[in-house]
């Protein structure tokens, strides 16, 4: 008989983004294939690291070597299953602190994390391997600000971002040059490094890459139209948008971003999953950013393009703990 594995499943975080991971984490937990995995609910916050059962009892973690004692017993993990968006799940921090306590974990090492958080360094690092970007402008806060500068390099309209945030916390859309400061003001924020990059007018799609069988696999491609100005927290989350899987590409096309997106992904030496967002501009995919640890509610993009590509929500959480076990 199969011993079942022990399965953290981490969520929460210390972002804005937490109450999405929650929701992420809940679905893996109410998915795991119960006759291989007993999963473990761990809520990770900045006060506290707790196991929290089916009563919604807590108990602590302890960070010595991330085990949970429940009455006399002490729950230890087979591996890590990594629901958490924004820090400390998607920038690095967790995977580095369990890669030095040896536990597997499903989403990628500690340096592509690290990497793909920071939106400007990721777009530098892939830049001489081809992977076209919008023209991009970086402030840092304390920075004096010139406008005209900024202006002149990016026109207008142009997108102020949080360097270091996701789900669109701390992103506007900026079409006048007096609203420029203020855009500015709402990135820092999030983060005290900003990007603020062309607006690009073409198709937005969004592009899920996983492991799947020991192979790098691009999912059914998404195609975005937000009701909104942009892709945005109200777009994402609350209905705002239409996704449409697959989306409505020539085969050209499809097959230009199908070879783009897995081109980043083998660069970067990425594992696990990922979701990156392109736009298309007179027919060229130009890359906006990658998430590593991308929405899993069943709503989300990546489980929506799974279930295009015939893989269960149930079966693509299996095979993320598999190939982490490998």
């Amino acid at each position: 008989m199969l011993t079942r594995k022990n399965i953290a499943i981490i969520m929460g975080g210390y972002s804005s983004e937490y109450q999405i991971s929650l929701k992420s984490g809940n679905v893996v937990f109410e998915t795991l294939d119960s006759s291989k995995y007993n999963g473990y609910r761990i809520h990770i916050f900045k006060d506290k690291w707790v196991y929290v059962d089916s009563n919604n009892a807590e108990f602590p973690v302890d960070k010595n070597d991330f085990s949970v004692r429940v009455a006399n017993q002490v729950i230890r993990f087979d591996c890590v299953f990594n629901a958490i968006h924004g820090s400390p799940g998607e920038d690095g921090f967790m995977q580095g602190y369990f890669d030095l306590l040896n536990i597997p974990h499903t989403s990628c090492d500690m340096y592509q994390a690290s990497l793909t958080f920071n939106k400007r360094d990721c777009l530098s690092v892939l830049k001489p391997y081809g992977i076209k970007t919008a023209e991009s402008f970086y402030v840092n806060l304390g920075d004096t600000i010139n406008e005209d500068n900024i202006i002149n390099k990016v026109g207008l309209p142009c997108f102020v971002k949080a360097n270091k945030a996701g789900s669109s916390f701390g992103v506007t859309k900026v079409h006048k040059r007096e609203n420029l400061q203020n855009a500015i003001d709402v990135a820092f924020k999030e983060d005290d490094e900003i990007i603020i990059e062309s607006y690009l007018d073409g198709t937005e799609v969004s592009v899920g890459v996983i492991t799947y069988k020991g192979k790098t696999k691009v999912l059914p491609i998404t195609e975005i139209v937000s009701e909104n100005d942009f892709f945005d927290y109200e777009a994402k989350y609350l209905g705002k948008s239409q996704e449409i899987t697959p989306a409505r590409l020539s085969k050209e096309l499809e097959d230009k971003v199908i070879t783009e997106a897995k081109k980043v992904y083998e660069v970067l030496k990425m594992k696990g999953f990922s979701r990156s967002e392109f736009i298309f501009k007179d027919g060229e995919p130009y890359l906006l950013e990658m998430n590593t640890v991308p929405g899993l509610t069943r709503e989300s993009i990546l489980p929506q393009q799974a279930a295009a590509a015939g893989i269960s929500l149930s079966d693509l959480f299996d095979n993320a703990i598999q190939e982490a076990l490998k």
